[in-house]
């Protein structure tokens, strides 16, 4: 059965972009509303699908970083997906939609999400051996009620030009050696807060905000834009060293589009924090069944099927990202910048301080830059 997409319905933020970073058309077809029971007007969402056949998708992913196994999963199962894009707002939608929700799966990225999906009370609980057999138990919930699927660690870009050395730790960011030569983008971002919240989980409160101020006063600029940014920071000199995601050098490296961005990303290198010690933070995107799903069965084969070794595969190859599948190994690119020793801090632990780590970004005035 031929794979069809639901066209994408945005419940909020800014237009979906592709790897260039350019606006992306995902195409509208014929029967959306039959297909995926949806009630666009006002941008509301209405009864359940009630199509055998089909899995219905809220995801914070991106389209175009998903509809490649998404086609795969249809071509093996037949099953077909239906996808609703938003940038922020979907655990809550699905909270206010209630026993009428249409949505059977939720994608997202960070841990704060998947958690969040806990607290808002619509991820149901699901013991699945297939899943628990691929996915290892520090990249799963211990109530089994969110699971990860990707890994994105939290590196280091750094000048091939103007930084000869080849290791750091995230301590070493703190050291006035570095004064007006680290860019960064937004401390409230969810990268950012994820990291910070490692920081305090392994160092405590004082010492966590002690090295977030001194940080601070490192930047070369105001917190800004997005990790593509601090590659471009570096190439033109504005910076020497920036905190960044592995996978967007992948794309950047790849980007026929854009070909200045590949360009920029030769620039860099990447540096392993804590290479040698306690292993560098990684945050995950991953996956929650909805509790009133309405294709609950197909929704637990489109589950299995993510965390399987062809779909892991396809993660690796297209995205840039690492595989928690442990059979799996990253993609060529990826592996060629060196070996990933993960933080082996349970991330449920780290998500614990969340809060807290927003909080001490709005205590030392992160986001307002280095003080001279």
């Amino acid at each position: 059965m031929a794979h069809r997409l639901s066209r994408t319905t945005r419940a909020s933020g800014p237009a979906p972009h592709g790897p260039s970073g350019a606006r992306t058309r995902i195409p509208a077809l014929r029967g959306i509303i039959a297909a995926f029971g949806l009630a666009l007007a006002a941008g509301g969402m209405a009864s359940p699908a009630q199509a055998d056949g089909s899995v219905n998708i809220y995801s914070y992913r991106q389209p175009y970083l998903i509809q490649p196994l998404l086609n795969r999963f249809t071509e093996e199962t037949g099953i077909e997906t239906n996808i609703v894009y938003a940038s922020k707002g979907l655990g809550e939608r699905i909270k206010a939609e209630g026993v009428n929700s249409p949505v059977d799966v939720m994608l997202t990225v960070d841990i704060g999400r998947l958690e969040g999906a806990k607290t808002l009370g619509f991820a149901a609980p699901l013991d699945n051996a297939t899943i628990n057999a691929n996915i290892p138990e520090n990249f799963r919930d211990p109530e089994n009620r969110w699971f990860g699927l990707t890994g994105r660690a939290r590196v280091v870009y750094a000048s091939k030009e103007r930084v000869t050395q080849n290791t750091i730790t995230y301590a070493e960011l703190a050291d006035p050696k570095w004064k007006g030569r680290i860019c960064t983008r937004s401390g409230q971002h969810d990268y950012t807060i994820g990291l910070i919240a490692s920081i305090i989980a392994h160092e405590g409160t004082d010492k966590a905000k002690a090295w977030l101020s001194a940080v601070k006063e490192n930047l070369a600029r105001k917190p800004t834009g997005n990790d593509r940014a601090q590659v471009q920071a570096i190439y033109s000199g504005e910076c020497d060293i920036a905190l960044g995601n592995t996978y967007y050098m992948g794309k950047m490296l790849t980007n026929d589009k854009e070909p200045e961005q590949e360009t920029w990303a030769k620039s860099v290198k990447i540096l392993f924090p804590d290479a040698e010690g306690r292993g560098s933070h990684v945050n995950i995107s991953g996956m929650v069944l909805a509790e009133h799903a309405p294709n609950r069965d197909n929704a637990v084969r489109l589950m299995e099927f993510l965390t399987s070794d062809e779909a892991q595969g396809l993660y690796a190859e297209i995205n840039f990202e690492y595989p928690l599948n442990p059979h799996v190994a990253p993609s060529e690119l990826v592996s060629s910048w060196g070996k990933l020793h993960p933080d082996s801090l349970p991330l449920i632990e780290i998500a614990k301080h969340r809060r807290e780590a927003s909080e001490l970004v709005d205590e030392v005035a992160f986001d307002d830059g280095p003080s001279s």
